[in-house]
């Protein structure tokens, strides 16, 4: 059973486990509400994931520890169980699905765990995980679902109080809905007034659709970039405990989180996964009602694979207006492409590449296409160059 007390004990039980993270001020992201971001992808193992599995592997017998224990995850998970039995001197089996970031998957045996990778999603590892405790005796350490688990996230709500104790909301990243349901019994036993706001990536909204509909339900499928919060089914428990203490759940875009996290980078250099930047994406982009408050936005995991992060950066230049592809319709002739680029060069924009395109059944015999890749300052800067084109005469397509 979750009690407060609980939490407490976890805290004590994982100070010589977890680091206590930062509160960081951030004036820029949203300039209507003072925000500060719990810094949990500076966390050991990079997530805050390491509180919940180091408390519930605490809590196990002599027997269950000498047994082993077992754990399925998109990564996160994976290493704050692989590391915390590590600690304890016992064995641990990592059940992945095989879309996980490589990152995770090496991360995750660096720590010593051996990992199963398994076909699908997380709740394709979930069963596997859940056969090999019944074949081999391991004792399953839940992601989410699990009271042990759900109070060591809450300390994070312990953490954030002692350093800001009158803030009026919290806002969450919600995949099973662990993380939310600790951080949300926590506050309102010991402050009812805040608000704790969850939020999911749209294309894995499990939580959010069965809060609303007031019952749980599953997805037939997620598709997100935050793959640590890409759960089909949230979990009886975690459900419940939603239900009850969180005042709201909304969703944001892939765009949104890409944009999300280039401002992490841009403006406090931090480097946050999908997951851990879906907090920040809905106070950027308004979902919840922050005006004039003091939030704080929990930037949940930091470990994203670089070779995604390279495609999100790309995506979040393209949504805030930092990044633009003119067409500019030309007629085939010499100084043409002189006057564009004076004209662009003038309003100081930078040409990244250029394409030039003769012949097409459409257009004048005489004409042709030029297409330009820009690096723009926002989308007024956009707008000015595309009038500044327009009233020299040139038609944009």
């Amino acid at each position: 059973m979750l009690t407060l007390d609980k939490v407490y004990h976890a805290a004590y039980v994982l100070k010589d486990v977890v680091r206590k993270t930062a509160l960081i001020n951030s004036p820029k992201i949203n300039p209507d509400c003072k925000l500060y971001l719990k810094t949990e992808n500076l966390q050991v193992t990079g997530s805050f994931k390491v509180r919940g599995a180091g408390y519930k592997i605490s809590q196990l017998s002599d027997d269950e520890k000498k047994r082993g224990v077992i754990a399925c995850s998109a990564g996160n998970h994976a290493q704050g169980v692989a590391l915390a039995a590590q600690k304890y001197g016992i064995k641990s089996v990592i059940c992945l699905p095989d879309g996980a970031p490589i990152s995770k998957v090496e991360a995750t045996k660096s720590y010593g765990a051996e990992v199963v990778m398994v076909k699908g999603v997380y709740d394709d590892a979930y069963n596997r995980a859940l056969e090999l405790r019944d074949e081999k005796g391991y004792t399953f350490v839940h992601p989410f679902d699990d009271d042990d688990v759900i109070a060591g996230q809450g300390t994070i709500a312990l953490e954030i109080l002692d350093e800001l104790s009158d803030i009026d909301a919290v806002v969450v990243p919600v995949g099973g809905g662990g993380l939310i349901s600790g951080i949300a019994f926590t506050l309102k036993q010991l402050k009812p007034d805040i608000k704790v706001y969850g939020v999911q990536a749209a294309g894995a909204p499990s939580m959010l659709n069965s809060v609303k509909n007031g019952k749980k339900e599953r997805l037939a499928s997620v598709s997100t970039i935050a793959d640590g919060i890409a759960v089909k089914e949230p979990g009886d428990n975690t459900y419940a405990l939603c239900s009850k203490y969180v005042d709201d759940i909304v969703s944001v875009t892939e765009g949104e989180i890409s944009s999300a996290i280039l401002a992490l980078i841009e403006q406090h250099k931090l480097i946050a996964e999908g997951a851990g930047a879906v907090s920040v994406a809905a106070v950027m982009f308004d979902k919840i009602p922050v005006k004039n408050k003091k939030v704080v936005a929990l930037v949940s995991g930091g470990n994203i694979d670089v070779t995604i992060l390279s495609r999100v950066i790309k995506r979040g230049l393209l949504m805030s207006g930092r990044n633009h592809t003119l067409c500019i319709e030309l007629m085939d002739k010499p100084g043409q492409l002189q006057d564009v680029s004076a004209i662009i060069a003038s309003l100081g924009a930078n040409v990244i590449s250029v394409h030039h395109e003769r012949a097409s059944e459409t257009m004048d015999i005489n004409g042709c296409y030029l297409r330009i890749v820009l690096e723009t300052r926002n989308f007024e800067h956009i707008e000015q160059i595309t009038k500044a084109l327009t009233e020299a005469g040139f038609k944009l397509c």
